[in-house]
């Protein structure tokens, strides 16, 4: 395979424990070909690819790595149904993912790949895999995306002073599939902490709070209400509940969202809801970022939707069929709050002290990367993620997807 220097570089290690720490769009899967390959062209080995998840492993990875081998003639059965692929050396690679860790246990494998791995939990290698190397002297490349300062990191760092181990980083465009103006573009619509995450390869220390780009000396500061007027539109960041049901009241300047006012009542329903914005600020145009379940539920007993009570009193409603993915949606907030160019278009006025606090408050739960629910501090992070990430939204990976030159039967084969 034509791989690039720095794939390369961690390819022609003769580490057994190889560990590559990469920013996006580096070329990993098409690494992890190469190097699965490589191994399985020696008779009767069994090489496993790993993913966090059954559809990461299949669409990620399975087609391509099909196409690579049949183009050299190498593959002598494939099964579908189990991701099996058995070549004409009688070498074996199957594709699995980690979300079913039992699954791989009584196997022994010459080679591993642990795909995306700082995603995984930690038991997966440390009880599971590393076992399944001891009889065959096998060995592992763990290649991944940084999440925070985890069990990856720890390997990562270890790495350097433990024998048969070896360290990489690499960032986004050392990789050289991404031109410099796409990632230059990526930089200003992330926050710097993703930006160094998902494109600098950067273990970065989220230490548990979710909105970490915030800021109370930037973030937090009083509207002029002297701008304010009976045309400004009021957008409404909104999460359905009857206890309490909450809102976030926002007006938008260009590429800019100013928190206003924030609406908290206790054992009420939508209709309330909108009887009491309509008090506080009368006959105007609103835009409603709700809660997408709203489209099914409601919070009355008038038999109709959230969603249709916001509209049949003069609401836009601005959904999709599903809530944002949380991660993405949580990207959004940060990137607005702060992006990696130190640019804040996100403010808060002071009066809005619960927003505040759930911008200060509102943290993972402990050892994971899924936000708590404790019913004080994620009612109002919720809605702010939602008209977020529908207004100005930022996805994990927000470049084009690069592929590579394919292989030649020679190189493969070499």
């Amino acid at each position: 395979m034509r791989l690039s220097k720095p794939q390369q570089e961690i390819s022609d290690s003769n580490a057994r424990f190889k560990i590559a720490a990469c920013g996006r769009r580096f070329g990993k899967s098409f690494l992890s070909i190469n190097e699965m390959a490589k191994f399985a062209r020696v008779p009767n080995r069994r090489v496993l690819y790993l993913a966090p998840t059954y559809r990461q492993a299949k669409t990620v990875i399975w087609d391509e790595l099909k196409s690579q081998l049949y183009a050299v003639n190498w593959i002598k059965k494939v099964n579908e149904s189990d991701l099996t692929i058995r070549l004409v050396n009688n070498s074996t690679i199957v594709i699995r993912s980690s979300d079913n860790k039992d699954a791989l246990r009584g196997a022994k494998y010459d080679y591993i790949v642990l795909d995306e791995c700082a995603f995984m939990d930690a038991d997966v290698w440390y009880s599971v895999l590393r076992p399944t190397l001891s009889d065959t002297g096998g060995h592992a490349l763990f290649i991944t995306s940084p999440l925070g300062r985890n069990w990856v990191y720890d390997l990562w760092v270890n790495a350097s002073v433990e024998q048969d181990w070896q360290a990489f980083q690499y960032t986004t465009l050392a990789g050289g599939f991404v031109p410099p103006e796409e990632i230059e573009a990526a930089r200003r619509d992330l926050d710097q902490k993703r930006f160094e995450q998902e494109y600098e390869a950067q273990f970065v220390n989220y230490a548990g709070v979710i909105f970490y780009a915030y800021s109370d000396e930037h973030n937090l500061k009083a509207y002029d209400m002297g701008q304010f007027n009976p045309r400004t539109p009021i957008y409404c960041s909104i999460d359905f509940n009857t206890s309490p049901i909450t809102c976030g009241i926002w007006v938008k300047w260009q590429d800019t969202l100013h928190a206003i006012d924030e609406i908290e009542i206790f054992g009420s329903n939508t209709l309330e809801l909108v009887q009491e914005i309509k008090n506080r600020y009368g006959d105007r145009q609103y835009v409603a970022f709700p809660d997408a379940t709203g489209s099914r539920t409601n919070t009355n007993s008038m038999g109709m939707s959230d969603h249709i009570i916001l509209s049949n009193n003069g609401f836009k409603v601005i959904t999709d069929k599903t809530n944002p993915n949380v991660n993405d949606s949580i990207a959004s907030v940060n990137a607005m709050l702060c992006n990696s160019l130190g640019e804040r278009k996100l403010f808060i006025d002071p009066k809005c002290k619960k927003m505040r606090e759930s911008m200060l408050k509102y943290v993972y739960k402990e050892g994971t990367r899924i936000p708590l629910k404790d019913n004080i501090h994620d009612h109002f992070a919720d809605g702010i993620r939602y008209i977020c990430h529908r207004m100005f939204p930022v996805k994990q990976t927000p470049i084009s997807d690069v592929r590579q030159t394919r292989m030649s039967a020679g190189r493969m084969m070499s």
